[in-house]
């Protein structure tokens, strides 16, 4: 039986690119876009689904209790809005899907649906929102709050916000434009309504003040890493970003997630669940071990690592021995991504967790482009779909070269395995694309 096609996608953020390794081509100031809309193109010429935009919305002083390693090491910040990155990559793009990330905290419903009708249109249809309800306390600061609500309570809000901004999308029917030049009617009012939305936590009369765009609604792209997060993603999402661990725990969460679907009612086959993974590549197997421990060995490798992983939990692991093993945590803030990192019951130390986040979780991907592909294939096939959304290296920048590695390298080795598509179905939109296999 020949191998059923997996999705992939990008992993990313509008944020530094890579500046103080040899090969950098003047980088660490991308703030024009050109560099990202150069990334998309190559995506779009390795036929992937979609380039995801991730985002936060403070800089973070969870670890040392100060922002100086994160401006030290650009970690989690600088970062730039992704609305207008995303218009730029679908304006010069013609087939790959944009996701962008957005906040239930940080934008009110009506301005949300707006913001995403409209990056719908500009990208014809390819658009995705990525769905946060943002983990982090200086976050909520930013935004005049004191801290976030308890993480339950916030994806109960999040369930109410997207029931409100499918409404407001639905406000106006996908025929209410007429453009009726005899009568002078550019728009039907009988099929354009205000919805008189009033729920717990948010309230809005509608209808929209733009056009239906081509999807209706974007597509729904979220992560979900604890039960009630994973509920959310299940009864939400068109596309989920899972956590990679070993192959029984991605076969576990993906059954779990349709699992989920099919109990409420969702066909679990229109759920793409694509796993984060950071292949290191090199023509031998030699050459892909030794940039992977040119990265592992560097001196501030457990710094970054750690302070990345704090600014997503808001744990300060400066606080922690890295040759001990670490006390079960828990977070208000990402406690899927905790868990990932944290491996309860592991044994490992605090040292040898940074280690295993190089290749975010997942053995068997440091080795030529055709090993790699080799892997990925044997991995799907035993958890049973959907594929992979790629990411850079573990406290590395992204660069042109690993862009050219993935692209040109990777991609193609899946490719001549019937592992990933050749081509674009003419005008599908991301939605569409996410459902043909």
């Amino acid at each position: 039986m020949a191998p059923r096609p997996l999705h992939l996608g990008w992993f990313t953020n509008f944020a530094v690119d890579e500046w103080t390794k040899p090969f950098t081509g003047g980088g660490g100031d991308p703030w024009d876009g050109g560099f990202y809309i150069d990334m998309a193109k190559a995506m779009e010429r390795a036929c992937f689904d979609y380039i995801m935009l991730e985002d936060t919305l403070m800089i973070s002083e969870a670890y040392g209790g100060s922002n100086a390693v994160y401006l030290k090491h650009n970690i989690m910040g600088p970062k730039a809005d992704p609305s207008p990155m995303a218009a730029l990559i679908g304006a010069n793009t013609t087939h790959l899907g944009v996701v962008a990330t957005f906040s239930t905290m940080a934008y009110p419903p009506f301005m949300l649906a707006r913001l995403c009708s409209t990056l719908d249109s500009i990208c014809k249809g390819r658009f995705g929102w990525n769905i946060v309800t943002t983990g982090e306390d200086l976050a909520a600061e930013n935004f005049g709050m004191d801290k976030l609500p308890p993480r339950q309570e916030r994806y109960d809000m999040a369930d109410e916000y997207v029931e409100l901004v499918k409404q407001l999308w639905g406000s106006w029917e996908a025929d209410a434009v007429v453009r009726d030049r005899a009568t002078g009617t550019y728009a039907d009012a009988s099929k354009v309504r205000p919805i008189h939305f009033e729920g717990k936590y948010f309230k809005s009369r509608g209808p929209l003040n733009c056009v239906p765009s081509p999807q209706q609604r974007p597509a729904f792209v979220q992560a979900g890493g604890s039960p009630r997060g994973r509920q959310f993603a299940a009864m939400t999402a068109d596309s989920i970003i899972a956590p990679s661990m070993g192959v029984a725990g991605l076969k576990a969460y993906r059954d779990d997630v349709r699992a989920r679907a099919q109990a409420g009612g969702r066909d679990p086959d229109e759920i793409k669940v694509l796993f984060v993974v950071a292949p290191i590549l090199g023509e031998t197997e030699e050459e892909a071990k030794a940039k992977a421990a040119r990265i592992i060995e560097a001196p501030d490798y457990c710094e970054k690592a750690l302070a990345m992983i704090a600014a997503i939990t808001d744990i300060d692991f400066s606080k922690f021995d890295l040759d001990a093993p670490l006390p079960h945590l828990t977070t208000n803030g990402e406690q899927g991504s905790l868990d990932a990192f944290q491996q309860a019951g592991s044994g490992k130390t605090l040292r040898q967790l940074c280690a295993d986040q190089l290749s975010r979780g997942l053995d068997g991907l440091i080795g030529t482009p055709d090993q790699v592909a080799e892997r990925m294939g044997e991995v799907m096939a035993e958890v049973g779909g959907d594929g992979f959304l790629i990411t850079r290296p573990f406290t590395a920048n992204i660069s042109r070269q690993y862009i050219t590695d993935i692209c040109e390298g990777l991609v193609p080795a899946l490719q001549r395995r019937g592992l990933a598509r050749t081509s674009y179905t003419e005008g599908a939109t991301l939605r569409q694309m996410l459902r043909e296999f």
